[in-house]
C-alpha cells in the first residue's frame, strides 16, 4: 500500500506542477482577466480524464493500480473538474438525466455558496 501511496502523491505533484506551467503560460498568452489558462487546464484535464479512463478501462492496456495513480494522484492535482465532469457524463450515459443535472446545479451553485461563505468566514477571523 505504501509504494502505490508513494506513487499518488509522486504523480500528484506532477500533476500540480503541470496545472501551475500550464495555467500560467495560457494566461500570459491570453492576458486579460478572463481565466483561460484554467479554461486550458479544465478541458486538456477532461481530454486526459477520457483517454485514461478508456484505456484502462475499454481497452485493458493501463492497469488498475496505473489508473488509480494516473487518475487520483496526476490528475486529482491537476484538476477535479475532469472528475466531476466524468461523474456527470456517467449519469448522463446511464440516463440519469435529472441526477447530472442536480449534481451540476449541486456543485456549482452551492460550490459559489462555499466560496462567498470562505470568504465571509476569513474575513471574520
Amino acid at each position: 500500500m505504501l509504494p502505490k501511496l508513494l506513487w499518488i502523491a509522486f504523480f500528484g505533484a506532477l500533476g500540480a506542477l503541470a496545472r501551475y506551467g500550464l495555467g500560467g503560460w495560457v494566461q500570459r498568452q491570453a492576458s486579460g482577466a478572463f481565466p483561460w489558462g484554467t479554461v486550458a487546464v479544465n478541458l486538456s484535464g477532461c481530454l486526459a480524464f477520457g483517454l485514461i479512463w478508456t484505456l484502462a478501462s475499454e481497452r485493458h492496456l493501463i492497469g488498475g493500480e496505473w489508473r488509480v495513480i494516473l487518475l487520483v494522484g496526476f490528475l486529482g492535482a491537476y484538476t477535479t473538474f475532469s472528475s466531476f465532469v466524468f461523474e456527470t457524463g456517467e449519469m448522463m450515459r446511464a440516463g440519469e438525466w435529472l441526477a447530472a443535472l442536480g449534481n451540476m446545479a449541486l456543485q456549482n451553485v452551492l460550490g459559489l455558496a462555499a466560496l462567498f461563505a470562505g470568504i465571509v468566514l476569513g474575513r471574520l477571523l
